[in-house]
């Protein structure tokens, strides 16, 4: 597998070897020894969510707070998303930044994002399937979220008109009141 570093700390685009011939492909969409010696040691991925969205759909901007924070490894299993990730580690000098990258099935594509950062995506295909692990299990009274659209994010999403936002999503709070409680 291949490992390329971020803009963000700690945040990677992992590609798997893809192993072709006449009949289609194979590869490894997770291999537990080479994501630790390569990516994050120390790590248990104990939950694995699959999502189904249609195009323009907007996911997030999603994370937990301690002590249930979670790390995410995410793929898409059918079309193509942006996936987002956003630094929200008080303290850190990247605090606030945020990083986008195409994930699809056909580029097979993963991004880990580690606990101390939100996670969001926009569909842009038809219709998308997301399959991500999380290090620690989802939790309602931990579960918090920016909004999406937030202006001192400034997130570039490609598609802009008409996003597709959940009611909870669109009521989300600004960056600067989300880390609160």
């Amino acid at each position: 597998m291949k490992v390329t570093p971020t803009a963000l700390e700690s945040v990677v685009v992992i590609e798997p070897q893809v192993f072709a011939d006449a009949r289609g492909h194979f590869f490894e969409s997770f291999n537990h020894q080479r994501f630790a010696d390569q990516v994050a040691g120390g790590l248990q991925f104990v939950q694995d969510n699959q999502s189904f969205s249609k195009k323009g759909v907007v996911r997030g901007l999603h994370f937990q707070v301690a002590p249930k924070a979670q790390g995410k490894l995410v793929r898409v299993v059918q079309g193509e998303i942006f996936d987002v990730a956003v630094d929200i580690r008080q303290g850190s000098p990247q605090f606030g930044q945020w990083v986008g990258f195409s994930l699809s099935a056909a580029n097979r594509k993963q991004l880990w994002i580690p606990e101390g950062y939100a996670h969001g995506f926009q569909v842009l295909s038809e219709t998308a399937e997301v399959l991500y692990k999380t290090t620690d299990y989802w939790s309602a009274a931990h579960e918090r979220a920016i909004r999406w659209n937030d202006p001192t994010l400034a997130i570039a999403w490609p598609l802009k008109d008409n996003p597709v936002i959940s009611d909870k999503d669109a009521a989300a709070p600004l960056l600067a009141d989300a880390l609160g409680g």
